[in-house]
């Protein structure tokens, strides 16, 4: 019972660290772009995460919440988009499952195959330069993002031949998982709703967007997760508000 106690606790504290590592890629965290960049890298890096990579296309979902056509993630998919195999998995027992898909494997599919992701007209990764996710002027920091990731990739195999790789699983894959399963769930929760639309590009406008998301209370975890999930509206918009000030100014919208 202690190490699942200890994953879901591990979990929810590196997922704090998760979220300041996102406040650096807003330049929210400090008043220097450089000490966000150097934290945020070093944070993201930790987790598996490319910083910059996210970072980039992350600000896009910001400029283009809620759009149809333009937004990053969370895109819904219209009628005649639909696949095949949808009529199949169009009843509770395919919705758990692809849900239960979603939330362990989600985020790892997102940033490696754009698994629910804005569709591109050819493959779009988070580690690949010339992803159509990027404009040419991003590339090198696609490359420094995923130095970051093969440098923790590294220690992580010396610590695996050191302590060996069941010690690494338990004290570092496991609250990953959790960590990534809380961001898909978080993900998916503050931007989905049933009174929640989304805009084809006749009617979208990035106010409307930005008002296109909902907060979502998590109590205790509110606070260890610096606030995101219950501000999440603010955060949309005014995105390089520090998340300390967000609580403040929620109650004047």
């Amino acid at each position: 019972m202690a190490w699942p106690l200890y994953w879901i606790s591990q979990g929810c504290i590196c997922f704090g660290i998760w979220i300041i590592a996102h406040e650096c890629g807003h330049h929210a965290f400090s008043d220097h772009q450089w000490v966000d960049d150097t934290l945020g890298f070093i944070f993201h890096s930790a987790l598996l995460v490319p910083y910059f990579s996210w970072k980039y296309s992350h600000r896009r979902h910001h400029s283009n919440t809620g759009s149809i056509e333009s937004d990053e993630v969370i895109v819904p998919k219209r009628k005649s988009q639909m696949p095949w195999h949808y009529k199949y998995l169009n009843n509770s027992l395919g919705r758990f499952l692809r849900l239960g898909l979603t939330v362990i494997f989600g985020w790892p599919l997102y940033v490696c195959f754009n698994a629910l992701g804005r569709p591109y007209d050819r493959f779009a990764c988070h580690f690949d330069p010339y992803s159509p996710i990027y404009s040419k002027s991003e590339r090198f920091h696609i490359l420094i993002s995923d130095i970051g990731v093969l440098i923790t990739i590294f220690v992580l195999y010396q610590l695996s031949s050191v302590k060996g790789l069941s010690w690494v699983v338990i004290t570092y894959g496991m609250p990953l998982l959790v960590v990534n399963s809380i961001l898909a769930v978080i993900t998916y929760l503050n931007h989905t709703h049933l009174a929640l639309p989304h805009y084809d590009s006749s009617e979208w406008d990035w106010f409307r967007g930005a008002l296109s998301t909902v907060d979502r209370d998590f109590g205790v975890l509110n606070g260890v997760f610096h606030n995101i999930t219950n501000t999440h509206v603010v955060h949309h918009l005014f995105s390089t508000m520090p998340h300390y000030n967000a609580e403040s100014h929620q109650p004047k919208l």
